[in-house]
């Protein structure tokens, strides 16, 4: 899949999740999905996703973006959630046959997200 197919589906992911629109998520995630969090990690059901759109109240806004050639994403944002609270972390991606497959939160943010994902500042996406 070329790079801007990948960071297309990453983009409407977002722009759902930002959205609150559910069924836009479900449909641009993998049936099955590893999901990686505050809260744990491991593979599950695409519906789980929907299920914490509706009660976590989560937003954000993109700030930069990586690619990488094997389906990496990562993008650094500044995030909001309606219970209050903010911070800058990094969301990491894994991108194959046009559905996410793997979403990682880093609250530790950006650095150890890209280092995670094989990337670097080279990978960056501009324009």
């Amino acid at each position: 899949m070329r790079p801007d197919m990948k960071l297309g589906v990453v983009n409407s992911w977002l722009e759902a999740v930002n959205a609150g629109d559910a069924a836009t998520v479900v449909g641009l995630t993998a049936e099955r999905v590893e999901i990686v969090g505050p809260r744990g990690a491991g593979p599950a059901d695409r519906q789980v996703l929907a299920d914490w759109l509706a009660r976590s109240g989560f937003s954000a806004t993109s700030l930069r973006w990586f690619c990488g050639a094997d389906g990496a994403v990562v993008v650094e944002q500044d995030a909001r959630w309606a219970a209050g609270g903010s911070a800058r972390l990094a969301s990491r991606f894994q991108v194959d046959g046009g559905r996410v497959t793997r979403y990682v939160r880093h609250d530790d943010g950006l650095e150890p997200a890209l280092a995670a994902a094989g990337l670097t500042a080279a990978d960056e996406v501009l324009g």
